[in-house]
């Protein structure tokens, strides 16, 4: 059962992204000057290619507030791709305008070409291309953002920070790394770590299978583009059950923990300390060097097809995690504590 549920629509060089959210309380106050902020961080980052010299990301609202507050209804949320203006023709949705300009058939290794060509019967891989960009992540922190804003609320907050660029695991390296990567043509990847603070005690369930908030975290965080794996909390490999279990004790009256290598979740359910979720990105198959690859109308060898791309979006990505696990929290808290209104959901968190 989902309380907050969202449909996100829109192509790489189409007109705009776009997103219809369903299961904002009434009354949670709606700040598009931090949703565009938060559209701004995803743009960042040392190793960010030049469609970010060309996108300046910002969300128009066409539905669902009324003077800075949500109604309850559904929430319309747009942002409009600048670089379309390029692209019209190439866009268009009119049979009359068909054209092979920007068409191409050499599949890219590591992207979603091939499979995805295979599935829907593609010969212009353009059509799968479009769609299974990054670029739809834009909108996607967008409704993230309006979810940390229910959040907020509530007072729950959350942050990430970049642990890992290549084979570098402090921060004064990670330049160095992604400017290698650059002169070399090549790309590189890395990890990083979303925690949220706050937390209240019983999100998620253990009574069926698919009603684990950690199975619902590892979804949403797992099916960011370029993310191979996900990890709550420490790495128990190497610890003995003595070591890595976190004991508990009583501390100025309060039940507490002597750590948190479970990060926040015990038996699919939060368990009041905070949540840790830590994820893994691969280097971003789109080289200026490009790998062998196949043509798909000629079955001949080639260079994979180039398209601009970044060099390194470890820090971007950790922002898109951000907001992929506010949506799960927020979803859960309204199935916990109920949703109509924010003045409800806070009455019945006291």
């Amino acid at each position: 059962m989902e309380k907050f549920r969202f449909l996100t629509s829109g192509e790489s060089h189409g007109k705009s992204l776009t997103a219809i959210i369903e299961g904002v309380p009434a009354g949670v106050g709606i700040d598009i000057d931090f949703i565009n902020s938060e559209l701004h961080r995803r743009q960042q980052g040392y190793g960010r290619g030049d469609r970010m010299k060309i996108e300046s990301d910002t969300v128009e609202i066409t539905s669902g507030v009324r003077f800075g507050k949500a109604l309850g209804s559904p929430i319309t949320l747009v942002v409009k791709n600048r670089d379309f203006e390029n692209w019209q023709k190439i866009m268009s949705v009119s049979p009359n305008d068909r054209t092979d300009d920007k068409a191409f058939s050499v599949y890219r290794p590591g992207h979603a070409d091939y499979a995805g060509a295979v599935k829907y019967n593609q010969e212009d891989l353009r059509n799968i291309l479009e769609r299974s960009s990054a670029r739809k992540t834009a909108i996607e922190v967008a409704v993230g953002a309006v979810a940390k804003l229910i959040l907020k609320e509530i007072g729950i907050s959350g942050s990430s920070e970049v642990t890992q660029i290549g084979s570098a695991c402090c921060p004064d390296k990670f330049h160095k790394e992604i400017d290698l990567a650059k002169e070399n043509g090549d790309s590189v990847g890395g990890k990083f770590v979303v925690v949220y603070k706050n937390i209240p005690v019983g999100l998620g369930s253990h009574v069926h299978w698919d009603r684990g908030i950690d199975g619902r975290l590892a979804q949403v965080v797992m099916s960011i583009p370029a993310i191979k794996a996900v990890e709550i909390g420490d790495n128990p490999l190497g610890l003995c059950g003595s070591e890595y279990h976190d004991e508990f004790e009583i501390k100025d009256g309060e039940i507490c923990r002597t750590s948190n290598h479970a990060g926040g979740v015990e038996g699919g359910m939060t368990n009041g300390q905070d949540l840790v979720v830590s994820a893994v990105m691969k280097p971003i198959p789109t080289m200026m060097k490009p790998l062998e690859s196949i043509d798909s109308k000629t079955n001949e060898k080639a260079k994979a097809h180039y398209e601009r791309s970044d060099v390194c979006a470890v820090e971007s990505c950790a922002v898109v995690a951000e907001a992929r696990i506010a949506w799960v929290l927020v979803n859960e808290i309204l199935l916990k504590y109920g949703s109509d209104s924010i003045d409800e959901l806070k009455s019945r968190m006291i």
